[in-house]
């Protein structure tokens, strides 16, 4: 429990009131009583319309940067800037918690969730993916002062961004899980985006450790520059991937190498990439001290986050991985859906802030369904390039309503069909539809 009056002095705001907090919450339809709202702007909300929503939900203070006329309060100049401030207050009474912050291109959230449950008792990891300027900083502040290990997603969007956090995660253990075609339009290149996930690296603790992609050799050469002490995962790397074999839902069951020792697991997660994410998370288990056999103990009990790779059977299959997109991640699921039993179809849409990449990587996306054997393309609303790389297997169409209806008629007993895009697509309530 904090009081109004101490959050003040830990932003350097003003408190109008007393109160006593014993949570803290950005929304006002889910606060638990006795919780600080804090009115975030964005770009289509503000926050402070909901002020009077929240405090009749329960919430004990508002923190604000405008003034109310509502108490207790506490005036801020930046609502933003005040969460991440508290929250590294908070970070610094975990005196005992060592925290693994986990970035790259792709496959972070996978990671984290296999990590998570690799090392199981003690461990504090959201449930989503709450890897941004909001989302890191309430993970922080919602783990038990008793946390042991904080397993942290974070993202980025620009250069700069991991840096504003790292006061926040205050990671021991830097997991870059590889460096792609991200988030191009703000980054502009890979080069930029190898730039901002090296931040996390930067801000390790002393003593800190960087669990990096052993393909990327300039990820290395920045670890041996900067003096940081590394253990690599994926082919050549000191975790290794052997023997890789996908049953007939996509679910990997592989052996784990490392410092000669080998365990052979299958994973609950589908998709042939998730047994590289099992490595990087392997490899930040045995940079914390945990034995291998019980990582990979822990590794075959782990279950993906909402809408990755998640497999429903049925008539026919369907594959939901339309959180998000970008041409690795298009990839993989294309890749490893492709090699489950039966028919495919492929429900795809705009893979988003790839800048002046989007042409060539989504023409990339279309002539690898069309080579992998795809029965059909069904590209749902606008399409910078899937058609003219897949041919004449393309079906183009307005919505995902009108996805639904040209499914119907396209898919047989025994077919699998995978959604995949950007969230701004919004093809996750397709794939919800189409299992029920």
């Amino acid at each position: 429990m904090v009081t109004s009056q101490r959050l003040a002095e830990i932003t350097g705001g003003v408190a109008y009131g007393e109160a006593a907090l014993t949570g803290i919450s950005t929304d006002s339809r889910s606060l638990d009583p006795g919780s600080l709202f804090v009115a975030l702007r964005g770009e289509t909300f503000d926050g402070h319309d909901y002020l009077a929503a929240a405090l009749e939900a329960g919430a004990a203070a508002i923190l604000v940067d405008t003034p109310a006329p509502f108490e207790p309060r506490i005036e801020v100049e930046d609502t933003l800037l005040a969460l991440r401030a508290i929250a590294a207050d908070y970070r610094s009474s975990l005196t005992t918690a060592r925290a693994v912050g986990i970035t790259g291109s792709t496959g972070k959230t996978s990671c984290k969730d296999l990590l998570a449950s690799a090392l199981g008792v003690g461990t504090w990891a959201s449930p989503r993916s709450f890897n941004n300027e909001v989302g890191v900083p309430l993970t922080v502040l919602s783990a038990p002062m008793d946390t042991e290990i904080l397993v942290l997603e974070v993202g980025s969007r620009g250069v700069g961004h991991i840096s504003n956090l790292i006061e926040v995660v205050r990671p021991d253990i830097a997991v870059i899980t590889g460096i792609g075609a991200s988030h191009l339009a703000t980054l502009g290149d890979v080069e930029t985006v190898r730039h901002a996930k090296w931040e996390l690296v930067e801000g390790l603790n002393a003593g800190g450790m960087a669990i990096l992609p052993a393909e990327d050799r300039t990820l290395a050469e920045w670890a041996e520059r900067d003096g940081v002490a590394v253990q690599s995962f994926g082919e050549g790397g000191d975790v290794r991937v052997e023997g890789l074999a996908l049953d007939e839902m996509a679910r990997p069951s592989f052996v784990l190498e490392a410092g000669g020792e080998r365990v052979g697991l299958k994973l609950s997660m589908a998709g042939a990439h998730q047994a590289r994410n099992a490595a990087a998370a392997a490899a930040a288990g045995l940079a914390l001290g945990r034995a291998l056999p019980d990582l990979a103990a822990g590794l075959e009990l782990a279950h993906g986050s909402a809408w990755r790779m998640e497999v429903t059977p049925g008539p026919f299959t369907v594959v939901n991985d339309a959180y998000n997109a970008n041409p690795d991640s298009m990839a993989a699921a294309l890749q490893s859906v492709a090699a489950m039993p039966g028919r495919h179809v492929a429900v795809l849409g705009l893979m988003a802030e790839l800048g002046e990449a989007a042409p060539a990587a989504h023409r990339s996306v279309g002539r690898l369904a069309r080579q992998l054997g795809y029965a059909a393309v069904v590209v749902v609303g606008e399409d910078p390039g899937i058609a003219e790389g897949a041919g004449d297997i393309v079906r183009a169409v307005s919505d995902a309503r009108a996805a639904r209806l040209l499914i119907t008629e396209l898919v047989d007993e025994g077919d699998v069909v995978l959604v995949k895009a950007s969230r701004s697509v919004g093809l996750e309530g397709l794939a919800g539809e189409l299992v029920s």
